[in-house]
């Protein structure tokens, strides 16, 4: 049971050729509401390392609150059971219009090659769209990179450029020349996904998703970084 007396609902899944493991947990923490409106308050800055928006700090008792719905997904989905280190977590809201992006912003990506890193976004916007959706790239046929593969991957990303093969102008959405995609999950009000952050993933994000800057009407999510010990 969580904090608040509500169970979360946890489902894994394998996806792709790879069969990797993804865990989709709705209700995650016990008062999303509250959530947001500490997220109303929040200093937001633009960020780093190519997320296309702004960040902000979360309360200090998120990962408390929590606590009970991440310990049963690692367990039980990637067999965790000893202490997990916290990399970075934040409140996440992407706002860059999607002609503004950089190349490397209309690729999918991975956040580390590492295997016993984990990705954690919590959706917090009430729109039940939108979300997270993971790829298989066309010419390796790789789903997730390590570090034996990035040297290869990024080979044949840098081939592509030469020969022409550009990432569609805009958010990437569906399937193209470069990518299939193997994968998706879409976002509802306090759902959460967790999934090793060397998979290749992308954010979902239609055209008509409004891109504000408001914590109250734009993309709210909380996106965190772990390391399993």
């Amino acid at each position: 049971m969580t904090a608040g007396g509500i169970r979360p609902d946890i489902a894994a899944r394998r996806i792709g050729h790879e069969a990797q493991p993804i865990v989709i947990v709705e209700g995650f923490h016990p008062d999303p509401d509250a959530l947001r409106a500490h997220a109303a308050t929040a200093k937001f800055n633009p960020a780093r390392n190519h997320y296309p928006g702004l960040r902000a700090d979360l309360p200090p008792d998120y990962f408390a609150r929590i606590r009970p719905a991440l310990a049963a997904t690692l367990s039980g989905v990637f067999g965790h059971t000893r202490p997990l280190s916290l990399i970075d977590a934040s409140y996440a809201m992407v706002t860059t219009p999607p002609a503004q992006l950089t190349r490397a912003q209309r690729l999918p990506h991975v956040d580390a090659v590492d295997p016993q890193r984990i990705a954690l976004v919590h959706y917090l916007h009430p729109e039940n769209r939108d979300g997270t959706a993971f790829y298989r790239h066309r010419a390796t046929g790789y789903e997730t990179l390590d570090a034996d593969r990035a040297p290869a991957y990024l080979a044949a990303l840098d081939a592509e450029r030469r020969n022409g093969m550009e990432p569609p102008p805009g958010y990437l959405t569906g399937s193209n020349a470069q990518y299939d995609q193997v994968a998706s999950v879409v976002a509802r009000y306090n759902r959460a996904v967790l999934y090793r952050s060397a998979l290749l993933h992308s954010g979902a994000i239609a055209s008509d998703t409004v891109l504000s800057e408001d914590p109250a009407t734009g993309r709210l999510t909380i996106t965190a970084f772990l390391l399993l010990g």
